[in-house]
């Protein structure tokens, strides 16, 4: 199911109607994480400020395995998309992950996160508090991880604010989500001057699941469908299979073959 087959993007795509798709809520992260793993237990706080919402971070078993999980949430209903930002990153949001990788770090313990953000919060107090510094140390901190990392963007990889949960020796993308540089909406504002060629940006960006698997920026597309459990059983067989193979290789190996992995773009 989880193999790439060519036949899954035979049809013309048109890269606006993924756009769209992408910021639905076809997948919510509560239910991802409860789908794949089992015994989740989720922690808090960054220790440094505080406890941003938008950023689940715990520990679960895959298939019997400690696993650290941290997932980006937009929310499920008006209040609480209002008080994640719509799955916008606080820098005590990323800080939090940073604390959790690490600890998975000092366990042994492989890291599987989930990105769904159009960015992260460009507020003033998130500014003030560091949030550059924030993106930069998790993508720093990932690169030094000896544990096997896979990241799976499961709605809007949006700039920096994803990229920092991305940081992987794999990342998948479900089919219908983005990962880019930012928004079609800036894109076309900057280039053009004109917010409303959104979607002739979206066409020329790259920024679909189909785009970024022939460039080999992704590793795996996950089909889509409405039958979210046998979705989430391919997704833990998976996930599994690739940890344990990523498990084989020495420290040195897995963090030698990541930086390789970003530094060939």
């Amino acid at each position: 199911m989880f193999e790439f087959i060519k036949t899954l993007f035979k049809k013309d795509i048109d890269p606006a109607e993924v756009v769209k798709k992408s910021r639905e809520d076809r997948f919510m992260a509560r239910e991802l994480i409860n789908g794949i793993f089992d015994d989740f237990i989720e922690l808090h706080g960054d220790r440094l400020y505080g406890d941003d919402k938008s950023v689940i971070g715990g520990l679960a078993r895959l298939k019997g395995q400690p696993v650290t999980v941290i997932a980006i949430d937009k929310g499920t209903d008006i209040n609480d998309k209002l008080s994640k930002r719509n799955g916008s990153p606080q820098p005590w949001g990323y800080r939090k992950a940073q604390r959790l990788m690490e600890q998975a770090a000092k366990f042994h313990r492989p890291i599987v996160t989930f990105v769904n953000t159009p960015g992260a919060f460009p507020g003033k107090d998130a500014e003030a508090l560091g949030q550059g510094e924030a993106i930069a140390q998790s993508i720093l901190k990932s690169m030094k991880l000896p544990v096997p990392i896979i990241s799976i963007i499961y709605g809007e990889g949006g700039s920096g604010g994803a990229l920092a949960l991305a940081t992987a020796d794999q990342v998948w993308m479900f089919e219908n989500a983005t990962y880019s540089i930012l928004s079609p909406e800036g894109f076309a504002s900057i280039l053009w001057k004109d917010s409303k060629r959104s979607n002739e940006a979206a066409g020329i960006m790259g920024l679909t699941a189909a785009d970024l698997m022939k460039k080999e920026v992704i590793d795996l597309v996950i089909p889509e469908g409405h039958n979210h459990a046998k979705i989430f059983n391919g997704m833990k067989n998976k996930l599994s299979d690739e940890i344990q193979e990523l498990s084989e290789l020495s420290d040195d190996e897995l963090i030698a073959q990541r930086r390789n992995r970003f530094r060939k773009f």
